[in-house]
Order: C-alpha cells, then structure tokens, then sequence
C-alpha cells in the first residue's frame, strides 16, 4: 500500500508514448546515481565534477522538499518498455530562485543521448507546467557549449533570448510563451 505522500506524487507522474516520469522518490536513487557519478552527465551542470553518494540522497531530498512545497521539481524518466532510468528532467524556479520565471531542464544516462527522449519528457512537462500550474511562461538554459540541449530547445519551439547569468554561470537563455485554449487570440 502506498503511503499518502506516494499517493501525492503519482498523482504527478506524466506519461508519454514511451517515456513515465516519476517525481524523485527513493527508489530512484541507484537510476540518478548513475548520472550524478558520470563525469560526461555532469561536465555542463557542474564542471564535470561528480556528486558523491551523500550528495545524492541530497539532491533527492531537496526535490521531494521542493515537491511538497510547490507541487512540481525534478523527475526521474524511465523508459516504458524497460523500467530503466534513462534520464531526469524539470519544472523549477530559474537557478532556484523563488519568484524567477519556471524553468524547464534535462539530462540524461549518455547511452540515452539521441532518442528524442529529452524533447519527448520536455514536451510533457510543458503540458503539466501550463495545466497544473497556469504556466504562461518557461524559460529553459544551458552551457554556451551545449549544443545537443540548444536542439531540443529548437525542437520545442523555443526561442533564442540571450546568454545571461545564472547559477554562477553564464547560460544560453531560450524561452516559451503558452498560449491557453481560454485566452482569446
């Protein structure tokens, strides 16, 4: 039997036609530590420096903290067909800030890389950010260099918006305007 907060987060995993994400939970953490101990995942998120196994369980307690506050973090995306995590993605506050413009991100284990699996767990989250939350604007970053995340941005109909600072860094800004079926046009 699940518990009432496991209830709460199923209510919001998201599927598509070959991907489920899960909000981080503990059972995750083997999937997510793969990333976090892969210096290829880490090298535009932290300078290629891995997470130690403590900072792992961190990370996921900080979600699942931020899931209760908010409704929405980081989830973990399996793979239908295997069960596997093959990557993670986001709705957050830009670099955590509270009051910033939701932000939309990604990464993924690098056998993953090139399935279309980062635009199809995107596009999901868009969905869920527009729904759930009444989302009208998202925003997604990534390293200067980061041309693959650069692509899945284009792919999601996203826009240039410029190189500014955030998390420390500089970062390739691009942005989504949503339009609601209620909004007149």
């Amino acid at each position: 039997m699940l518990s009432p907060s496991r209830k709460k987060e199923c209510q919001m995993d998201l599927e598509t036609a070959r991907l489920r994400l899960e909000p981080f939970h503990d059972s995750h953490y083997e999937g997510l530590r793969v990333m976090d101990n892969d210096s290829s995942v880490m090298r535009y998120i932290n300078k290629g420096i891995v997470k130690t196994p403590e900072e792992t369980w961190e990370s996921i307690r900080r979600v699942q903290s931020r899931w209760e506050r908010y409704g929405y973090s980081w989830w973990a995306i399996k793979e239908k067909a295997s069960e596997i995590i093959v990557g993670a993605a986001c709705l957050q506050h830009l670099a955590n800030v509270e009051g910033a413009p939701l932000e939309i991100g990604w990464r993924l284990v690098p056998e993953q890389n090139g399935k279309g699996y980062a635009t199809e767990a995107a596009k999901a989250i868009i969905e869920f950010a527009a729904v759930q939350t009444g989302a009208t604007y998202l925003v997604a970053i990534a390293d200067p260099e980061n041309t693959p995340s650069h692509r899945v941005m284009q792919r999601l109909s996203m826009t240039y918006k410029a190189i500014e600072r955030h998390y420390d860094i500089p970062c390739v800004v691009y942005e989504l305007s949503i339009r609601h079926a209620d909004q007149s046009q």
